[in-house]
């Protein structure tokens, strides 16, 4: 049963925190005034209602007795005290009926108070109106053939110190979460801020000026988000200076062999080495301009299905087939996404005969799909793929182009961003390479 009340409250909650912390303040104060207008209007107004409407149905029967005697001096004489002391306007209609319409209302106290007095007295030859005007109500009752008609006002039955309760209890009520509501915005907007920077600093985006606020602990977490995040980007840093370093030495003892093979008598031997070394040098390259572009380059904002158009365009219209229902603007590293998409594409083309590309919105999320009709991979062989150097030695060879880190570098950059890559089988029998975005 717990289990079940866990669900329903998950259900019914909002998800911000914000909300939350509103309701957890605002619910009590809501719930006490609501009890106290329960128990004032049950205990307080209800009764002085009931006895406010009973004392003016026993004049109104009064006045209905004397009518009905016949006695036109008591009449005369009861009609104008009753317009001088209780502000009543009487008026006899002769040969007329009640109104047929219905103007009472169901739900309405005052309505439901005067009819609770008012039918047992003079059963159903009455007729009122509380709608029309506005101060007044209107009493019509039937006697014979004549309509005796009154007009009083509405505080004889509703006592106006009621309007007065209610807005003395509804106004400090909303002025307390309106309070509430600035306190909780203000404490909220750190935390806000601290979720905001952390998921931008996971899509791989600049984070300046993150500057701790709000009550302690939440400057504690600040702070050391902050020092956590300096120290990934100092070890990343290094990391690539010492890549780019150790890529940058490799070129001196390959530009050494190049001249000693250029001195060899056996070409056919020279040339087999020579290609092995332009094929290093080419792996060398690409990796600097990769570890280059992961230090220098920050986020922009650009269109990344004419992005993705561009690339297409470098290959033969009948090798690819691209679908994209509108453009999409994503905020990222231009260079990366362009590097990431492109191997995958020259993969795809490497070993099928047509790619078929896709970019959609699912979610919260930006999806590209590449799909080609080549051989395929084992489902055993998905996650080894995306291990450096990683290759495999039958119908097709992942990582055997490019810049020789294949998808181990697509992986490492869609991750940058805060994205995931994903391997399955293509609907045209090849390979399918699924990228998912933050959007």
């Amino acid at each position: 049963m717990s289990f079940g009340l866990n669900r329903i409250l998950k259900t019914i909650l909002p998800k911000r925190l914000f909300y939350r912390a509103l309701i957890i303040v605002a619910a009590p104060i809501i719930i006490l005034q609501v009890t106290i207008s329960v128990v004032f209007f049950d205990s307080i107004w209800i009764k002085a209602n009931k006895g406010m409407t009973r004392s003016l149905v026993s004049e109104i029967k009064t006045l209905f007795d004397v009518y009905r005697s016949d006695d036109k001096k008591n009449i005369q004489f009861l009609t104008n005290s009753y317009k001088k002391n209780f502000d009543f306007v009487i008026n006899i209609k002769k040969n007329e009926g009640l109104p047929k319409t219905k103007s009472d209302r169901r739900f309405s106290p005052m309505d439901r108070s005067l009819r609770r007095e008012m039918k047992p007295v003079f059963g159903n030859t009455y007729w009122f109106d509380t709608v029309t005007y506005i101060d007044l109500v209107d009493l019509r009752i039937k006697s014979e053939n004549n309509i005796i008609q009154i007009f009083f006002s509405k505080d004889k039955i509703a006592p106006s110190s009621v309007r007065i309760f209610v807005l003395w209890l509804t106004l400090p009520s909303f002025i307390l979460i309106m309070i509430a509501l600035i306190f909780l915005k203000n404490q909220t907007r750190p935390i806000v801020n601290l979720s905001k920077a952390a998921k931008k600093f996971g899509k791989g985006e600049n984070i300046e000026n993150l500057r701790p606020s709000g009550a302690l602990e939440i400057r504690e977490a600040t702070y050391e988000f902050d020092r956590m995040m300096k120290r990934i980007n100092r070890h990343l840093s290094q990391r690539s200076e010492m890549l780019s370093g150790i890529s940058h030495d490799l070129r001196t003892p390959l530009t050494r062999l190049k001249l000693q093979l250029a001195m060899l008598d056996k070409k056919e031997t020279a040339v087999k080495m020579a290609e092995d070394i332009d094929e290093m040098e080419k792996m060398l390259n690409d990796y600097l301009q990769f570890a280059k572009s992961q230090t220098e380059e920050k986020s922009v904002k650009f269109n990344i299905s004419k992005t993705i158009s561009i690339l297409l365009k470098n290959y033969e219209s009948k090798k690819y087939e691209f679908v994209s229902n509108e453009n999409f603007h994503f905020n990222g590293r231009e260079n990366l996404i362009k590097r990431c998409i492109q191997n995958i594409l020259e993969n795809g083309l490497a070993y099928g005969e047509k790619i078929f590309v896709e970019i959609k919105k699912s979610m919260n999320n930006l999806i590209i799909t590449v799909e080609d009709n080549g051989p395929g991979i084992p489902k055993s062989e998905y996650i080894n793929v995306f291990r450096p150097f990683y290759r495999i030695d039958k119908s097709r060879g992942l990582n055997k182009s490019g810049v020789g880190l294949g998808l181990s570098v697509s992986q490492d950059i869609v991750k940058s961003h805060g994205g995931n890559i994903s391997l399955s089988e293509s609907r045209q029998k090849g390979l399918c390479v699924k990228i998912s975005l933050p959007f």
